[in-house]
C-alpha cells in the first residue's frame, strides 16, 4: 500500500456530527459532547475504510472571506448573524455547537492530526492548496460539492462526498462527476458559476439550470467560449444567448468567488498519522475521560494504531 493523505471539511463534518448524533450524553460538567463524539466517529470510519496513512484536519479561519464578498455581496449572506468591521463576520452556529469547537481542536490536536487554516480564506481554499501541491494520492472529506473542482483522476484526487450521510458515502472521480453532471471536474467551476447555489448566496444565470449549463458546456467548452459565442449569437437559442448576455457583470467576478485557491502560502506538518504512537493514545484517553468521550475516542484511536501504507 501506498502513502494517502486525507484532507477533511473539519467544519462540514463537525456539522454533520451535531446534528446526527443525539445530546444524551454530557460531559461530566453538563455540556454538550455530541459533535466531538460524532466527528470522533466519522474519523474512525474514514480511517478504517479508506485507509489513509496522512490526515489533515482543514479549518475555516473565515467562513466568509471579504474578498469573495466584494465581489458577490450576497455570498452567504443568509447565514450571518452579525457583521464584524475588523475580522471575519459571525456565522449562524448553534451554542451547544459553538461551544464545542475548542473541543474538537484538542481531540484532532490529541490524535496527532495537524489543523490548518489560512487568514481571509476558507477551508476549501486550504483543501485546493493541499491538493494540488500532494505528491500522493489524496482523498477530499466533504458535503460541499463545489470541491468537485478539485477531483482528478489523473492525479490521484478523489472526493469522499458525505451529502447522503455517512452510511451512503459517494466516492466522486472523473467518471462519477460526468455522470452525475454532464461536466467534467474541469469545468465544474464554470458548471457551478452559471447555475448559482442558494446555499451560498450564488444567483446563478437566470433561466439557465444544470441541464442548460451543462449542455452549453458540451457545445462550447467553456465559460469563456460560451460568453463570447452568446456575443455573436451562436450554438444557443435567443433566449439562452439573451440570459447569458444579461449575465455578464455577474459571470465577469463569480468564478473567482467558486474557484478554490490553489496557491496559499502553506508549509504543512503532515505527517504520517499511523501508527498513533503510545503517548499520544494515552493522552488521547486521558481527554477522552474528563470530556465523556467515551467509546467514540476508542474507536478512533483503535484505527488509528493500525500502521498502514508505505511510511
Amino acid at each position: 500500500m501506498s502513502d494517502k493523505l486525507m484532507l477533511l471539511d473539519t467544519a462540514s463534518l463537525y456539522f454533520r456530527a451535531f446534528y446526527g448524533v443525539p445530546d444524551k450524553v454530557k460531559a461530566p460538567d453538563g455540556s454538550s459532547v455530541n459533535a466531538a463524539r460524532g466527528l470522533l466517529d466519522i474519523i474512525a470510519k474514514l480511517v478504517t475504510l479508506y485507509e489513509p496513512t496522512h490526515i489533515v484536519a482543514c479549518w475555516d479561519d473565515d467562513w466568509r472571506p471579504q474578498w469573495r464578498v466584494d465581489l458577490i455581496p450576497s455570498y452567504k449572506t443568509h447565514r450571518v448573524v452579525e457583521i464584524v468591521e475588523a475580522g471575519p463576520d459571525v456565522e449562524e452556529v448553534p451554542d451547544p455547537l459553538e461551544a464545542q469547537i475548542p473541543l474538537i481542536r484538542r481531540t484532532l490536536t490529541a490524535l496527532g492530526i495537524p489543523i490548518i487554516g489560512v487568514a481571509d480564506h476558507e477551508a476549501d481554499d486550504v483543501i485546493g492548496t493541499l491538493a494540488s501541491r500532494a505528491t500522493m494520492p489524496v482523498d477530499i472529506v466533504t458535503g460541499d460539492r463545489d470541491l468537485f473542482q478539485l477531483i482528478d483522476d489523473g492525479r490521484g484526487i478523489r472526493l469522499i462526498y458525505t451529502a447522503r450521510g455517512m452510511s451512503n458515502l459517494e466516492v466522486m472521480t472523473d467518471e462519477t462527476v460526468v455522470a452525475k453532471y454532464g461536466v467534467l471536474p474541469t469545468q465544474y467551476v464554470d458548471f457551478a458559476t452559471m447555475r448559482g447555489d442558494a446555499s451560498d448566496g450564488l444567483p446563478g444565470v437566470a433561466g439557465v439550470g444544470e441541464k442548460t449549463a451543462a449542455t452549453l458546456l458540451q457545445t462550447h467548452g467553456d465559460l469563456e467560449s460560451i460568453r463570447a459565442a452568446a456575443t455573436v449569437g451562436e450554438g444557443m437559442s435567443a433566449r439562452i444567448q439573451s440570459k447569458i448576455l444579461d449575465a455578464s457583470a455577474y459571470l465577469d467576478v463569480a468564478p473567482t468567488v467558486v474557484e478554490v485557491a490553489r496557491g496559499l502560502d502553506i508549509v504543512p506538518p503532515i505527517t504520517p498519522v499511523h501508527p498513533l504512537d503510545f503517548e499520544k493514545a494515552d493522552a488521547a484517553t486521558a481527554l477522552a475521560e474528563q470530556w465523556n468521550l467515551g467509546g467514540s475516542m476508542q474507536r478512533a484511536i483503535a484505527a488509528l494504531r493500525i500502521p498502514r501504507g508505505g511510511s
